[in-house]
């Protein structure tokens, strides 16, 4: 308990100090920042609960869900159709990023690729070990330093694009607390059966469900709510770049970044595509298919006012397209290429004997 609270008090105080200085989303990066420094200088634990960042989750889920835009599946279509589009860009994109990393870092290419593709880091990780990848440290760091790059320079990029909407902030109320409660009991039990991204999609899941079915009013969010869900979130990615991981060969950590930096270039560019075929803004195009954690860029659309229907449902599309279409896919690889190189030595062997 007293390592949470120490992070507790190391997100309050970099959120108030980040908001001071109006910088984007305060009271999420001034907790990853705040938290990630106090790393490297507190010798003490520092600890933060899942069940926290998943409520925070949960929280944006909510969000997203009562304000999510019913409209869109009359495009389904369309959208479908550049969902694909996007993510194949983006895939094939960290294949070739990662081919060069891998020349230049002299990382085996299947860690290699593991660490560039923008995934979730504990699917990843789980996926890494199962297929006995022995670069586990170099995969996490990959994952997290891109991860943290993201988070800490998209917000920047769309600062400038933000739509200036009037807000006028909504009030708190026991409708709101009973969804959220519903929400996290439902996406619970579908974290039970493995339902993947469960405490993001089924909140949105459930609150569509609830409009589309019932002549239920949904209440609005305040920002004071989607304040703590910044800080929940933030205190955990703030924790996961761990002191040990900057200990690796430099030409690994210059490759992270350097891998990092070249997906943001990648999906910045690819961005266009959908702003100028779709006609959305360049905060929502750029949002949709920025490489970084979807609960983080919907919290960035909502500060900038973008389309967060539209980001949510592209970020979560492109987590589903590589958890169920690119993971498996490239587990049958390199199950092919095994079973490939052992022929090969078996053909080799029976050459020796018969020498």
């Amino acid at each position: 308990m007293k390592a949470m609270f120490m992070v507790l008090v190391l997100s309050l105080i970099g959120g108030y100090i980040f908001s001071l200085l109006h910088i984007p989303i305060p009271w999420m990066l001034g907790p990853i920042i705040v938290v990630m420094l106090a790393q490297f200088i507190y010798k003490g634990p520092l600890n933060w609960s899942g069940k926290l960042r998943d409520l925070g989750v949960v929280i944006v889920g909510t969000s997203i869900g009562v304000r999510f835009n019913i409209d869109l599946f009359t495009m389904l279509g369309s959208i479908l159709f550049h969902m694909l589009l996007l993510n194949i860009i983006l895939i094939a994109g960290s294949i070739g990023i990662a081919y060069l990393t891998s020349k230049w870092t002299k990382v085996p290419m299947k860690a290699s690729v593991l660490g560039a593709i923008p995934g979730g880091l504990g699917q990843i990780v789980v996926f890494a070990e199962e297929e006995k990848v022995e670069e586990i440290g170099v995969i996490s760091y990959f994952q997290v330093i891109r991860l943290l790059l993201v988070v800490v320079l998209v917000p920047f990029i769309v600062a400038g694009h933000a739509v200036g909407k009037q807000i006028v902030d909504a009030k708190f109320s026991l409708s709101l607390i009973l969804l959220i409660a519903l929400a996290w009991v439902c996406s619970y039990l579908m974290k039970r059966i493995h339902f993947p991204v469960s405490y993001f999609i089924t909140p949105i899941l459930l609150l569509i469900t609830l409009q589309l079915f019932t002549p239920l009013t949904m209440p609005h969010v305040p920002g004071f709510v989607m304040a703590i869900a910044q800080l929940l979130i933030g205190a955990h990615i703030g924790l996961m770049l761990k002191p040990h991981m900057v200990k690796l060969p430099i030409r690994i950590l210059i490759g992270g970044v350097a891998s990092a930096l070249a997906l943001i270039i990648l999906t910045f560019g690819s961005s266009f595509i959908m702003s100028f075929s779709m006609g959305a803004s360049f905060a929502t195009s750029f949002l949709s298919t920025a490489p970084g954690g979807l609960d983080q860029m919907v919290l960035l659309a909502d500060a900038v006012h973008a389309d967060i229907s539209l980001v949510s449902t592209f970020q979560t599309f492109r987590l589903l397209f590589i958890f169920l279409l690119v993971m498996p896919l490239m587990k049958l690889f390199y199950r092919w290429r095994e079973k490939k190189e052992c022929i090969r030595e078996q053909e080799a062997n029976v050459e020796n004997v018969n020498v």
